[in-house]
This record gives structure tokens, C-alpha cells and sequence, in this order.
């Protein structure tokens, strides 16, 4: 029994961030930004937006993409590391407003290989037969876990959701490839997911933020990270399911710096070509980026039946993975 991607879906707050705006309150420009990172602008929830109601929205997207209804789905796991909820889990969340009352619901947390570890782990409950239809959600609320002060973290991330309906088809299972190294872990960062943006001192201003309580990152570190184990992942990947670079149609990598992926591309000697980015309008997404980018890709035509596609995330923990699609 193998999965197949059947729908997807993706939702992105309408509150859209560019640098210019980042460098309003931040020592730096938009030339440095996108030299750096390949950053334009990010998208910050507001009002009501949560992680939680994102996951929701791309959630519905996906099922209606796949053409299915919610008490369809017997699996249903969200990979977040910015819940707005601790109890009950955002799955359960998800659960109840899109109607899944048949699925097994629980949160997945790995950072940005987040989704790809919850569609690994999906995988493996397909294939047992366990379950038969999932709905995957990577769903991340960043910017209440930002430093605004800190120019090394703050012009990367952005808030969004994406999501995959994944049913259980014949045929062999594409094995996936995954590690984890927790002793580099002090590359990344947050010791808390609570929004502390609203504390105040005793005078009534506005409390100074801990930096302890909000990401922080060693970027040089994770970019060497990065530049080594993808390529390696990914070579992985492609000869535990005995295939070639040649077979790969695109590279599905986490949107977490245009740097980092043209230097994998490199690495791998492939065209920059089979390695889409969006993270120009996004940032980094954390679990979200891989399913909205796939999203994109769906809704624009640019994937095709037959297609192969290695989705590979890093990230914090340390950790690492990749896993090949035929679309």
C-alpha cells in the first residue's frame, strides 16, 4: 500500500509585511534582506487569525481539492510548533470545526521538517493499513514567537497553513529517509510558544520581551547544517527507492532561505529550475512551507500525473528528512 497526495491546500494571512516595513522598526533595508535571504515581504496574522483557524482554512481547501468530505478522513495530524492552544491539541481543534468526527487526531512538533515527518509518519499507518485517508496540516502563528528587535531572526518567518489529503492506494510504498541530531540543537531555539506581546510592566508600558521566550538562531550554524545533510538526505532518499536524479521532476525543499537552496541545487548539480521557491512572498513558514508550495504548484498547473517529487525539510532539533512523490 502506497500514499497518494489527492488534494491540497493552503491559506496565508491577507496582513502582508514587506521589508520596508520590517525596516521601520528594525536596523535594516530591503537590499540587505533579500541579498540575504531572498525575502520580499512575510504575511503576519491579525484579528482573529490563529494557528488553529488557519489550519482550518487550508484543511477545508485540501478536502475540497480532493473532492471529499471531512467524515471521510480516519487520520488527521497537524505539525506545529505555535499553537495558539497547549490543550486541547490543534488537531482536535481542526477536528471539530471541519466536522472529521471518524479521524484519530494529534499534533506532530519538528519545527520546519515537521511536515515532512507527519507525512512519513502517515505513510507508515497507510501502508499497515490502519488508516486510509489522512489530512495533513502544517500550521505555524510565528510572529507571536518573534523578537521584533532581533534583525537575525525576525525578517525570516511568516504565518500560514498548508495542507494534503493523502489516501491509501495499491502499490509499493516509497520509503522515506529521516534523522535527527539533538546534541546541535542550541542552533534553534525558543523556550517558549506563548505570545508575550501583551505583558505589561508595572508603570503600564509594554514589558521587555525575553529573549529566551522567542526564537533564536545561530544562522551561520544552520546554514552549514543545511548545506550538508540535505543533499545528503536527499541522495538518500533517491537510492533506498532506487531511482536517479534524472527521474526527479522538482525538489520540494523547506522555503527557509533562496541561499540555502540554490547552494543545495549545486551540491546535487541540478538546475536551480526543479527547485521552485515562494518563500520571496512568504518567508520561512516553519511545517507550513512544503504543503503551501506544493499547493501552489497544484492550483497553477505546474505538476502533472506521473511527476516525481522530493520534498525535503530541516530544521530545528536538529533534524532532517526527505521523501519521494509520484504525483
Amino acid at each position: 500500500m502506497k500514499g497518494k497526495i489527492c488534494g491540497t491546500g493552503a491559506y496565508v494571512p491577507a496582513n502582508r509585511m514587506d521589508n520596508d516595513q520590517i525596516a521601520a522598526f528594525v536596523d535594516t533595508n530591503d537590499e540587505w534582506i533579500k541579498e540575504r535571504t531572498g525575502v520580499w515581504a512575510r504575511h503576519i496574522a491579525s484579528g482573529s487569525e490563529t494557528t488553529v483557524s488557519m489550519a482550518c482554512m487550508a484543511g477545508r481547501r485540501a478536502l475540497e481539492d480532493a473532492g471529499i468530505t471531512a467524515a471521510e478522513i480516519d487520520l488527521l495530524i497537524v505539525s506545529t510548533t505555535s499553537s495558539n492552544l497547549i490543550l486541547p491539541c490543534t488537531a482536535c481543534e481542526v477536528q471539530k470545526e471541519l466536522g472529521a468526527e471518524h479521524a484519530t487526531c494529534f499534533d506532530l512538533s519538528a519545527a520546519c521538517t515537521g511536515f515532512l515527518l507527519a507525512y512519513s509518519t502517515a505513510l507508515a499507518y497507510l501502508n499497515c493499513g490502519v488508516y486510509h485517508t489522512a489530512l495533513l496540516i502544517g500550521s505555524e502563528c510565528l510572529s507571536n514567537l518573534m523578537d521584533w528587535r532581533d534583525r537575525g531572526t525576525c525578517i525570516l518567518f511568516g504565518d500560514g497553513a498548508g495542507a494534503v489529503v493523502l489516501r491509501g492506494t495499491e502499490g509499493e510504498m516509497a520509503l522515506p529517509a529521516a534523522h535527527s541530531e539533538g546534541a546541535k540543537g542550541d542552533a534553534l531555539v525558543c523556550k517558549s510558544r506563548h505570545d508575550w506581546s501583551n505583558l505589561h510592566d508595572e508603570s503600564g508600558a509594554q514589558a521587555m520581551q525575553d529573549k529566551e521566550h522567542r526564537i533564536g538562531m545561530d544562522g551561520q550554524a544552520v546554514f552549514r547544517f543545511a548545506l550538508k545533510r540535505v543533499p545528503e538526505v536527499i541522495a538518500e532518499v533517491l537510492e533506498k527507492n532506487h531511482l536517479h536524479k534524472e527521474d526527479i521532476t522538482f525538489y520540494i525543499l523547506h522555503q527557509a532561505n533562496r541561499r540555502i537552496v540554490e547552494a543545495v541545487a549545486k551540491r546535487l548539480e541540478e538546475p536551480i529550475e526543479k527547485f521552485p521557491m515562494n518563500m520571496q512572498e512568504y518567508g520561512n513558514t516553519s511545517s507550513a512551507s512544503i504543503p503551501i508550495l506544493l499547493d501552489e504548484l497544484n492550483r497553477s498547473g505546474t505538476l502533472h500525473r506521473g511527476d516525481k517529487l522530493v520534498m525535503a525539510g530541516f530544521g530545528a532539533g536538529l533534524t532532517w528528512g526527505a521523501a519521494v512523490v509520484e504525483w
